[in-house]
């Protein structure tokens, strides 16, 4: 992902939780969450949601 990504990355955070929280935001607006689908993303998904928050 950081790869794909690396021209449009100035930063990236891990934040520690809990309860298996697992989100995916870029600049703050959130494009996938493990609890609001109940599992985690595949990766080509985790590139679309991006790839339509970039356009």
């Amino acid at each position: 992902m950081l790869a794909t990504y690396a021209d449009y990355t100035r930063a990236l955070s891990l934040i520690p939780g809990s309860g298996g929280q697992f989100e995916v935001e870029v600049n703050g607006d959130l494009v996938f969450s493990k609890k609001g689908e109940g599992r985690y993303p595949e990766i080509k998904e985790l590139k679309e949601a991006i790839n339509r928050y970039l356009e």
